[in-house]
């Protein structure tokens, strides 16, 4: 059983370690890393090696399981903004609410997902077409989809997306290295197999949890007695997000192989670009930041526990 748990083991262990470090030396290690373009070299790699892990039969049935796209795509532009503006009106505080309200508009994260989908025995392929399709319409439905919800706590912002910024960073980091990897399979690795850099990915999306932590120590003890609040409230956003996930592939009848990817990126949430509209955009409500980086980590407990038990 511990085996089979690893992943949910070292994410529990590492947000363990980091945040009650004392010494704060593992926090600052990850803002080093941070500062240093850490979480983008570990994405590239994630990326990498999904093009060695990726079949040429999963990117064709990945692209044309067109109901499977719709689906995911449902769930994150659609379904999520419904579930928070339902848990908005919970007795919580305004800058609780509108961090649940960036998190529920922002696209598929770039990594855990994929490499979640794999483990779980999805087809990584339509992953990855979900997270680049999720991410460039993002760029059009975050602005609109906010200015939707946020009359409902008298809340008004012009947002202004770097659309070409987004777009460059998907090419950089997505697109760039998966090519790299599917070239290196098809001709440098050929029929090996590559089984082992799934467990390489995962040892990544810890990485990447290591650094988000280091950063945002300091806001997860500022806001101590309001840690354990958002924990929950982000724990069932999330739960609501997987059960639609759940009964929409069971109402359309989507067969093992096929409803992993809707589940795990219909889910998840990109913590980086919510980040970067709480800090430009709601620099005021300080504690909407702290609700992104709980909910990634919620996320991530939940979802690696999940993709063991579908993977079995």
């Amino acid at each position: 059983m511990i085996k089979k748990q690893w992943f949910l083991i070292s994410l529990v262990a590492v947000f363990v370690a980091v945040v009650f470090d004392k010494s704060n030396l593992l926090s600052e290690m990850g803002m080093v890393l941070k500062d240093n373009h850490g979480p983008d070299v570990m994405i590239f790699l994630i990326f990498i090696f999904s093009g060695l892990l990726i079949e040429s039969h999963q990117v064709r049935a990945g692209i044309r399981d067109v109901r499977s796209t719709l689906l995911a795509l449902a769930v994150i532009v659609v379904i999520a903004p419904l579930a928070a503006l339902a848990l908005s009106y919970l007795p919580v505080d305004t800058g609780v609410v509108i961090g649940l309200f960036i998190v529920a508009v922002m696209p598929t994260t770039l990594s855990s997902g994929i490499v979640m989908t794999g483990a779980a025995g999805g087809n990584m392929a339509h992953a990855l077409f979900v997270t680049i399709l999720s991410n460039f319409v993002a760029i059009f439905t975050i602005p609109f989809t906010l200015s939707l919800l946020l009359p409902v706590l008298n809340q008004e912002k012009s947002l202004n997306i770097d659309q070409g910024a987004i777009i460059f960073k998907l090419l950089v980091l997505v697109l760039v290295p998966l090519i790299v990897g599917m070239i290196l399979k098809a001709w440098v690795f050929k029929a090996r197999n590559m089984g082992g850099f799934q467990k390489v990915n995962q040892f990544m999306i810890l990485g990447i949890v290591f650094i988000s932590l280091g950063g945002a120590k300091d806001v997860l003890l500022g806001q101590g007695a309001a840690f354990w609040s958002i924990a929950v409230l982000v724990a069932v956003f999330h739960a609501l997000l997987l059960g639609a996930s759940f009964l929409l592939v069971k109402w359309f009848k989507l067969e093992k192989g096929r409803y992993e990817s809707v589940v795990f990126m219909g889910s998840q949430k990109t913590l980086a670009l919510s980040v970067m509209i709480q800090v430009t955009y709601f620099s005021e409500f300080g504690i909407a930041l702290l609700v992104c980086v709980i909910h990634h980590i919620i996320h991530l407990m939940i979802d690696g526990y999940l993709s063991a038990r579908l993977g079995r």
